[in-house]
């Protein structure tokens, strides 16, 4: 998914000229490196320090350029929160913050470099939208959307390769969830890498003769509360899968919707309440702390 990021924002880059991108000292983790070769001029290497990128990023989106903020999940989310909330969202200024490694992507550095509570911390920013792609296509097709978005956008990907679920021509649009798989007897909401588990998950209920619906979240803010709400009516019952912790992410914005509007039988798919640990895959890591399609049926 980075790799396709890396791509995106260099072809981003050819189309508009005031597109800038800042970096925390880890270009050629995140891929922003194919950009800094192609426009050093527009790329800013701000060393290890989160807190100042974002602070950079608000001067010179005041100033009229079109920054783009880089780094890993957990350093951006975390480190820099503070400077998001009022440099960047208060003054709702025109920054974009695209972060690789989410989740548990980065399996191999352990809990200390895996970000599962970063879409809580986002949501609760007035102001801010959060994304989180299911692919490579969706991620580039983000990108460009985010481009043309006013204010701020935190653009969520993962480190490794993600299953193709959408084609080239894939047509994301913020706050519009997209239904990937129709179905009439429950309805499975994810986004990131668990929207391909979700239809692994489909596919094995098929067999039981249970229709599943999946739908592809990618932006848990603004929240797609129609779509929520058309789900819980016509199918019933609700699974949400996410690759985050299950207090504060997609789950429970779609309870939350679900709650005030149209209450159904609905679970939860995602980290419990626990710390990540390092892995020598990230598959097996996935399949240790419970995010497989045998999870979600």
């Amino acid at each position: 998914m980075r790799e396709a990021f890396g791509r995106a924002l260099v072809a981003l880059g050819e189309e508009r000229e005031e597109l800038v991108v800042l970096d925390p000292d880890v270009a050629s983790s995140t891929r922003t490196c194919y950009f800094a070769e192609r426009f050093p001029g527009r790329f800013f290497n701000i060393g290890i320090s989160e807190q100042d990128m974002i602070g950079t990023a608000a001067g010179l989106a005041a100033s009229g350029r079109l920054p783009i903020a880089t780094g890993f999940a957990v350093f951006v989310a975390g480190r820099a929160w503070e400077q998001i909330r009022n440099t960047v969202a208060r003054q709702n200024l025109n920054v974009k913050i695209a972060v690789t490694h989410a989740g548990l992507s980065d399996y191999g550095d352990g809990a200390s470099h895996q970000s599962i509570g970063d879409v809580a911390l986002m949501r609760v920013i007035p102001n801010m939208t959060v994304v989180v792609p299911a692919d490579a296509a969706s991620a580039a097709r983000a990108l460009e959307a985010s481009a043309v978005h006013r204010g701020p956008v935190y653009l969520r990907l993962g480190r490794e390769e993600t299953p193709e679920v959408y084609g080239e021509g894939c047509d994301l649009t913020f706050g519009r969830a997209t239904t990937v798989r129709d179905g009439s007897d429950v309805t499975l909401i994810a986004n990131g890498i668990m929207v391909s588990m979700a239809l692994r998950a489909s596919e094995a209920l098929s067999r039981e003769g249970v229709d599943a619906r999946v739908v592809d979240m990618h932006t848990v803010k603004p929240l797609d509360t129609a779509c929520v709400e058309a789900a819980a009516k016509e199918t019933g019952a609700i699974v949400t899968a996410e690759e985050h912790s299950v207090i504060g992410g997609l789950g429970s914005a779609v309870s939350e919707a679900l709650a005030e509007t149209t209450p159904a039988p609905m679970r939860r798919v995602g980290i419990n309440d626990r710390y990540g640990e390092s892995s020598r895959s990230y598959a097996a890591l996935l399949s240790r702390l419970g995010l497989t399609p045998e999870a979600i049926t």
